[in-house]
């Protein structure tokens, strides 16, 4: 097989150490050395680049592209799978990837794009969040129309439920229909009308049930949490990731500590929402006042953590705000006290770690899947990194060159 060198830029590696002039080895879709002066069969120069791995995005939502409800109701049902299309390319655009969705993509998506129909970012799945009635998932409004973002499907089943043993079953039936990870509500949100994101949503002993179907299965557990009790009880319960963590105190991060939790921080999410209502977007006003109010303490938050050590992952949201745009959030934990190491290390090898796939991918060290991204610039420049990547590869193939994305081979 033909042995390929990315010769002549700094390479990051994933692993948190600093950028370092080197080249990197690449043979039947592996990374064989990392190193000076390798030398290959044909070389992807790389002067004035930066060399990283794969990157991630922990948290989008392929298939939503906005929020605004008007515009939701007035959208044909099946459309949106097309346009998950469009937002798988844009966010591999990006040199991500390898996602995890957070809600909405079905398994028809996943194995759309795993057997090449469809090019985009390795999924992990997580189908529908479990959500009690009246909590995050539940679209009920008082006009009595439910208006939900993400319907049930035959393929994605409702993840609404109450009580130990509903919790149980809504588990094994996400798990049959696909999920590769399960996504629970532990707080309210800021998108749901009739809930507050402060107030905790499950009880411990329906979050016990909800790990231990899922330790069963082998999948890990993600909380949407921003409310302080909702996070502490999502941690006790053993979920591996906090995503938001808005209104985090000093309790819940000794806890998160203590059990490895990690947090995805998800900066962009109420950005977006606060961008699309000035764009113009229909959305009820109870949601514009919370997006509003909790911004600040979301990045005080963060800050928070990240100056504990907390492990802290990448996730945008991405589906509530634009897909292309992802990027921007490495910016944003920069400018919550992140050195630009700790963001790309959030960005790669932590992210891999937190999905459970660091043994494949998250780094470039020999052994591992050969996905490289070449970033124009210094890795030390956050700023315009949408506009920056020169070339994408996954697997040691070159989807991406010059911010144009390659159809699948037919």
């Amino acid at each position: 097989m033909t042995r390929r060198v990315f010769v002549g830029g700094l390479v990051v590696d994933g692993t948190g150490a600093a950028a370092a002039p080197a080249d990197v080895a690449v043979q039947d879709g592996r990374v064989v050395d990392v190193g000076p002066d390798l030398d290959g069969d044909e070389a992807v120069d790389c002067t004035g680049a930066t060399v990283l791995p794969g990157l991630f995005d922990c948290h989008v939502h392929v298939l939503m592209s906005g929020v605004d409800t008007l515009r939701q109701l007035q959208t044909p049902y099946s459309q949106v799978y097309f346009e998950a299309v469009r937002n798988l390319r844009r966010t591999l655009a990006l040199g991500i990837t390898s996602v995890r969705d957070a809600a909405g993509a079905d398994l028809g998506v996943a194995e759309a794009v795993r057997s090449g129909l469809v090019r985009g970012p390795r999924m992990q799945i997580s189908l529908a969040m479990i959500s009690q009635t009246g909590g995050h998932a539940d679209d009920w409004h008082v006009c009595g129309a439910e208006t939900p973002l993400l319907p049930p499907t035959p393929g994605r089943p409702s993840g609404i439920c109450d009580g130990p043993d509903e919790v149980r079953r809504t588990v094994r039936t996400l798990v049959r229909a696909g999920a590769d990870v399960l996504k629970v509500a532990t707080s309210g949100g800021v998108l749901s009308p009739r809930d507050d994101p402060r107030h905790p949503h499950f009880r411990p002993a329906e979050l016990a049930v909800l790990v231990e179907e899922a330790d069963a299965a082998g999948l890990a557990v993600m909380a949407h949490a921003q409310g302080a009790d909702g996070i502490k009880n999502a941690v006790r319960a053993g979920v591996r990731s906090i995503e938001h963590g808005i209104f985090l105190d000093d309790e819940a991060v000794d806890l998160m500590l203590e059990h490895g939790t990690w947090l995805v921080p998800t900066l962009s999410a109420p950005r977006a929402v606060l961008a699309a209502v000035a764009a113009g977007a229909a959305l009820p006003q109870a949601v514009v006042d919370k997006a509003v109010a909790v911004q600040a303490q979301h990045d005080e938050s963060v800050s928070r953590a990240h100056a504990a050590g907390v492990r802290i992952a990448m996730g945008t949201d991405s589906g509530v705000g634009p897909h292309g745009e992802n990027l921007g959030e490495l910016q944003l934990m920069a400018d919550r006290g992140m050195s630009t190491e700790d963001v790309w290390h959030a960005t790669t090898l932590s992210a891999a770690r937190l999905l459970r796939v660091d043994d494949e991918l998250g780094s470039l060290e020999p052994g591992k899947r050969a996905d490289v991204v070449v970033l124009e610039g210094a890795p030390d420049d956050l700023s315009g990194l949408a506009g920056r990547v020169r070339e994408v590869w996954q697997d040691g193939e070159r989807v991406v060159a010059g911010g144009r994305v390659a159809d699948p081979a037919a």
